[in-house]
């Protein structure tokens, strides 16, 4: 309970004086707000960012239509994937997220049910008008996605991976929006895809121990194995995709403008590293940061 009452305090505390997480949710219309707009936005513009690392600024203008459809699939899919999570954690979000549109009561688990599976469809039809391997694409993270939910998210290490795999698939899902029989642009994507997988291993190891207090019928990694281990993969995973990093300009694959926009990016991912065990949120917000800063990164050695 003091936990509770500590990352309560905080997180008011962030928001600023007299303006409650509930003020700030309660600008939001509720439906959209399930969605996670800016998260499920953040995804579709990687899938922008992956199409043109991939074939060049030409390249994606070209495949214009495919690519605005992609990312329109994948706002979608990303949307549709927030609200499913908020109907399996609402419990959990009880204590950790009480703001939210289930725990605060504006919105009815029943019906952000139906809306998930009402975007989900509507992203899979989307993907058929893209490509027969988009389509497929799509299908598996579908599969994934309802396995984590149902099954995985509560098995530590396996939820972690799966949703890693969830996120590096996005710049796969851009360069299958680009193909046109040329395997090196799905080559370059899957590339891309290594690192966002690996940062993002990183980040959901910190969340679930920033979340470790509310966490409910869940065996995650830093319940499992304690704060200490869990902060140490978390770091191990994001040494290794800042490591990782510099395959890119090494093979030549991003030109030089990629390198040093990478190297701040990477900083803050240290940062956070540094930080994941002795406070997780500061981590996990900087790594949303460096997250962002990454795909400039990769957009400035695609343009240039």
């Amino acid at each position: 309970m003091d936990c509770w009452l500590y990352k309560r305090a905080l997180r008011t505390r962030r928001l600023g004086k007299g303006l409650t997480p509930e003020k700030v949710a309660g600008r939001v219309p509720a439906r959209l707000r399930l969605l996670r707009p800016g998260n499920a936005g953040m995804s579709a513009a990687a899938v922008g960012v992956g199409a043109v690392v991939a074939v060049g600024l030409d390249g994606a203008a070209a495949a214009a239509p495919s690519v605005a459809l992609g990312a329109l699939v994948t706002f979608l899919f990303t949307g549709a994937g927030n609200a499913l999570n908020d109907v399996y954690d609402r419990d959990v979000d009880r204590v950790n997220h009480p703001e939210r549109p289930i725990p605060s009561g504006r919105v009815t688990p029943e019906a952000a049910f139906e809306l998930a599976i009402v975007l989900f469809a509507a992203a899979v039809f989307l993907s058929l008008l893209i490509s027969p391997a988009a389509f497929v694409l799509v299908l598996v993270s579908l599969a994934l996605m309802v396995s984590y939910e149902a099954r995985f998210k509560a098995s530590g290490w396996s939820g972690n991976l799966l949703i890693g795999w969830l996120v590096g698939s996005l710049f796969l899902f851009a360069g299958l929006c680009v193909f046109r029989g040329d395997a090196r642009p799905v080559q370059v994507a899957a590339s891309l895809a290594v690192l966002a997988g690996l940062s993002t291993v990183g980040r959901e190891i910190v969340k679930d121990m920033e979340d470790v207090a509310g966490d409910v019928g869940r065996t995650t990694l830093p319940k499992a194995r304690g704060i200490p281990f869990a902060g140490r993969a978390a770091q191990a995973f994001l040494v290794l995709a800042v490591a990782l990093s510099a395959v890119p300009t090494a093979l030549g694959v991003l030109s030089p403008w990629y390198a040093p926009v990478v190297a701040v990016a990477d900083g803050i991912f240290i940062y956070a590293a540094l930080h994941a065990t002795r406070s997780p949120g500061r981590s996990e917000r900087a790594m949303k940061v460096a997250m962002v800063v990454a795909l400039v990164a990769f957009l400035a050695g695609g343009l240039a």
